[in-house]
């Protein structure tokens, strides 16, 4: 585990019991869930990838639509104009 950050279970472990928290943080001691933890914690980061592309699609959608409706008000004012 890193040092710099402490993790929301980490934080309901130390909650839950102090001295549970200090063995695993500061003693090495592995969790009896330690495989659920990692497989949460890889269900969260690819949460995390989804979730970022999905923005950017959103943006990218949201750029063409903009742009979609600069060359239509460009068409118009030029028909309007000639």
């Amino acid at each position: 585990m890193s040092d710099k950050w402490i993790r929301a279970s980490e934080i309901t472990t130390y909650v839950y019991c102090r001295r549970a928290w200090w063995l695993e943080r500061v003693g090495g001691y592995q969790a009896h869930n330690a495989r659920e933890l990692q497989m949460g914690t890889a269900y969260h980061e690819e949460h995390g990838r989804t979730v970022q592309q999905a923005t950017r699609t959103q943006r990218l959608a949201y750029a063409l639509v903009l742009i979609t409706i600069g060359v239509i008000l460009f068409a118009i004012l030029k028909s309007a104009g000639a």
